[in-house]
């Protein structure tokens, strides 16, 4: 008999695991409703691990909530011009991140902290913090026993990590939607109001702000679907857009798509490559659309054969378009996290458009518009 899992039973473990009763708002409420109907009729709501992160992502909005009413002036603290990485799944948006988080002058997200926010930790202790220390010493760990997983993604407890993983605590991304067959969702979540997930995020951020500097460095490839909904809670926001063959880039979102499914339950390969053929599609005619509506500068636009080529003047030239000093401390900071990160640093991400049901002309159909419009370099599949 399929188990079911019910949202009110997360709930009551995440109020069970931090002794705290009260969140925000329930806007999270009909997405999870959503996600768990889906996920129960596949059967992979019974899996231990994905309960788990369900049941993190409540705690820590409780927290958060909690933390906010203890320090209600943090509300009244503005995030500044922050600077939004997006683009189609797998064309460079971690890369960018990583590169920008080095800059001493910016402030980004970090893995450990947005597993485990509150406290939150200080300018002097973004990095030595206890839990980030913990955090590093377990991917260690798992690195050593599972050395294939560094292909995939540039990972650490001290890098940046994806917006996916705080607008997850509102249960509106498609983070949830990559562990199995959840076309309810997907379809729900693409035509749903972002705001309360985008309001969320502020607040979030304000709480991880509350001791420490710097302009805010965020990334998450679906910022664009919503990028309407992003300017209504951050106007001042610049916009950064990578770009690369979306014949590699589709390949290797249904390789990493196919790593989430099988962590929770069986591979559907043709079912992976249709689903995310239609996801990337959708980034790029919704970026596009926008610039078509909003105009094209108020999108800065970098090429990942840019950042592999050279670096440091792809990153110089985004600089003058965010209007921002390229200074000799944030020129350093990359040039260091390069020289320690050499691209396959830890083997190949190898994959194949055929192993998802694809072929190169789909691919290449698909991408029509996005690819008539843009001159990226093409790298093949």
């Amino acid at each position: 008999m399929t188990q079911t899992v019910t949202a009110d039973e997360l709930i009551a473990k995440a109020q069970a695991a931090t002794g705290l009763e009260k969140f925000d708002s329930d806007s999270f409420r009909e997405g999870l409703d959503i996600l768990l109907s889906d996920y129960n009729a596949s059967g992979a709501s019974a899996n231990e691990r994905l309960q788990g992160s369900m049941v993190m992502s409540l705690a820590n909005r409780l927290k958060t909530t909690d933390y906010l009413e203890k320090n209600p002036e943090l509300l009244q603290r503005p995030i500044e011009k922050p600077v939004f990485v997006f683009g189609v799944p797998r064309t460079g948006t971690t890369l960018l991140s990583n590169l920008l988080a080095t800059d001493p002058a910016r402030r980004s997200p970090l893995t450990w902290e947005i597993d485990d926010p509150v406290p939150p930790a200080t300018d002097a202790t973004l990095t030595t913090d206890p839990r980030a220390v913990a955090r590093l010493e377990m991917e260690a760990k798992m690195l050593a026993a599972m050395p294939e997983m560094g292909k995939y993604y540039r990972s650490s407890a001290i890098y940046p990590n994806e917006d996916v993983y705080i607008m997850a605590h509102d249960f509106k991304t498609l983070m949830w939607e990559s562990r199995g067959k959840c076309a309810n969702y997907r379809d729900w979540l693409l035509s749903t109001d972002m705001t309360s997930a985008y309001e969320y995020h502020k607040r979030y951020l304000q709480v991880l702000q509350h001791h420490t500097t710097g302009t805010w460095n965020l990334k998450m490839p679906s910022h664009s679907l919503f990028l309407e909904t992003l300017l209504k809670v951050y106007p001042d926001a610049r916009l950064v857009l990578t770009h690369r063959d979306p014949l590699t880039a589709t390949g290797s979102f249904c390789g990493i798509i196919s790593q989430g499914h099988g962590s929770v339950g069986p591979v559907d390969a043709e079912y992976i490559g249709q689903n995310c053929l239609y996801q990337a599609v959708e980034h790029a005619n919704r970026v596009m659309d926008f610039r078509d509506k909003f105009g094209e500068d108020r999108v800065i636009d970098v090429h990942y054969a840019d950042l592999m080529n050279d670096p440091i003047s792809a990153m110089r030239k985004l600089y003058a378009g965010l209007g921002d000093d390229f200074t000799a401390e944030a020129q350093q900071g990359m040039q260091d996290w390069l020289d320690d990160n050499p691209q396959n640093k830890f083997g190949k991400h190898e994959y194949k458009l055929s192993q998802y049901g694809l072929d190169e002309s789909q691919v290449r159909d698909a991408f029509e518009r996005y690819s008539s419009r843009y001159d990226v370099e093409p790298e093949g599949c």
